[in-house]
């Protein structure tokens, strides 16, 4: 008889013993422990961060180390990077970094324009940031004095330093108005001389629309002209409406002009002598010398500016057409030839006067 091989119930208990029991959950729980565990490293590490952000913010409103004023220039197509390099050695920030980071922070849509910026002493990283930000950059003057000639001009625009580029071509006399100008650094000087008769157009222009309608003038080149003979004859504002009268008066007449300085312009094209015009001169034949021609010259003589070309416009209301210096810079008029001689008279005598002193020093 074969044996029952089916185990009995005390051998299946054995059996069931010896096998090892999973616990359930086990798992899930290291589970949560690493969960929690990376997030307190990462609260960590966002605090961390956090306390380092606010440093860095703090550390852009300190002061700078430059402790005067300061130019800095931001080249066109100059990156954060490079910004921020130059005026750490310019020694107007204490890192670049902070800089970097003050670009980064601000974002993509803030640019920083180019151009030349006076930085004021001890500036913040955050207020050199928002300076360049703002595009307020340096106003350079280029001064041009009334009554100087074209070449005159061109030599004030080429010595400017903050200018740049060569000019080639002479621009017609008259043609540049006199005005103080104010320019960027890396301005061209063909771009100043193009803003100089565009400015001189519009203001004749002005002149020219609102002027005495009975003036013997026929055409605003006329005007022109005339207003560069005023211009050189008396540097005194308040006198040029009487100086304009005179030769005003003299083209009704009509009489010659007679102008000294249209002389000189005929002579090299009006460079002082550096001493009295003599009769040889004076009776010397140009285009321009008004002792010798009828009329107006053909070109003006100068560059007038604003108050010479609206005296011409409105002139005084006087019928003089003499008038002689005073001795004091300023000139006497008269509307008589007699009382014009006693004028020449008194004004002889004070430049004997002046010999006599400047002999006996």
């Amino acid at each position: 008889m074969s044996k029952d091989k089916t185990p009995s119930k005390d051998t299946a208990q054995d059996s069931a013993a010896k096998k090892p029991v999973k616990l359930p959950g086990k798992g899930r729980f290291y589970g949560v422990i690493a969960l929690f565990f990376l997030i307190f490293i990462g609260a960590l590490a966002a605090g961390g961060w956090l306390i380092w952000q606010e440093k860095i913010i703090k550390a852009m409103a300190v002061p700078g180390p430059s402790l005067v004023v300061k130019a800095f220039t931001v080249k066109p197509g100059s990156g954060a990077g490079a910004i921020a390099r130059e005026l750490e050695t310019k020694g107007l920030i204490h890192h670049d970094f902070l800089f970097k980071m003050k670009t980064r922070l601000a974002g993509e849509g803030v640019t920083l324009k180019a151009g030349e910026y006076r930085i004021k002493p001890q500036a913040s990283v955050n207020e050199i940031f928002a300076q360049l930000q703002s595009g307020k950059i340096v106003q350079h003057a280029v001064t041009v004095p009334e009554g100087r000639t074209v070449r005159e001009i061109m030599d004030i625009v080429r010595a400017s330093p903050v200018l740049i580029g060569d000019l080639t071509e002479v621009p017609p006399e008259g043609s540049l108005l006199p005005e103080t100008y104010l320019v960027t650094r890396g301005t061209t000087r063909k771009a100043l001389i193009t803003r100089m008769q565009a400015d001189m157009k519009a203001v004749l222009d002005q002149a020219w629309e609102g002027r005495d309608p009975k003036l013997p003038l026929r055409t605003k080149n006329e005007m022109l002209i005339l207003a560069s003979i005023v211009e050189k004859e008396t540097g005194i504002a308040a006198e040029r409406p009487q100086v304009a009268a005179v030769f005003v008066n003299r083209l009704r007449r009509p009489m010659r002009l007679e102008s000294d300085p249209t002389i000189l312009y005929g002579l090299n094209g009006g460079q002082p002598l550096g001493r009295g015009l003599r009769r040889s001169e004076i009776d010397r034949k140009t285009a321009w010398n008004t002792y010798q021609i009828d009329g107006l010259p053909p070109t003006p003589i100068c560059n007038p500016g604003r108050d010479a070309l609206l005296a011409v416009a409105h002139p005084a209301p006087t019928k003089d057409i003499y008038f002689v210096a005073d001795g004091t810079g300023g000139h006497i008029f008269a509307a008589s030839y007699r009382a014009h001689l006693r004028n020449v008279s008194q004004w002889r005598k004070i430049e004997r006067q002046r010999k006599r002193n400047k002999k006996n020093k």
